[in-house]
């Protein structure tokens, strides 16, 4: 099967790695938490949440790692760097991802990002991520992540 040009990227970015992860696309959306959790027949918490920030005084992008129940505590982010945070629009996500917003993968991004991680994911034996389009996905398990993106496990709400 033929894979979208952003989700081939994607499978290939973890081949190059050496993680074993298949990239999927579904018919169904995964734009949402919601979406994808219905789509793939998981729960709502195996979901992950690719959710890009902008620092306010230096325009750094921050990506949090978030399971799919979780909202972010902005102020926890914003103590962890030292600097405030807030939503980036379409376009910051794009150019800082290289995708659009509902199909940001955990990895592979134009850019390097700050990466914070939701403890809460470690507690499931696999999780789903975005894997650069709102209908691809790939499954993963959690202790990968940090492997994955550098980024650091924390908690991210009160």
């Amino acid at each position: 099967m033929t894979l979208n040009a952003s989700a081939q990227k994607v499978q290939n970015i973890l081949r190059d790695r050496g993680f074993p992860c298949e990239v999927v696309e579904l018919a169904d959306s995964t734009r949402s938490a919601k979406e994808a959790a219905q789509a793939v027949g998981c729960e709502l918490g195996q979901i992950v949440k690719s959710l890009v920030f902008r620092t306010l005084e230096s325009s750094r992008a921050v990506l949090v790692v978030a399971s799919g129940p979780n909202r972010v505590d902005e102020a926890l982010i914003s103590a962890l760097l030292g600097e405030g945070i807030g939503k980036a629009d379409a376009d910051f996500v794009r150019e800082r991802s290289g995708y659009v917003i509902g199909g940001v993968p955990p990895l592979g991004h134009a850019s390097p990002m700050v990466t914070f991680i939701d403890e809460d994911l470690l507690q499931y034996p696999e999780v789903w991520a975005a894997a650069g389009t709102p209908h691809a996905v790939f499954c993963l398990k959690p202790a990968d992540l940090p492997v994955m993106t550098g980024g650091q496990v924390v908690k991210i709400h009160a």
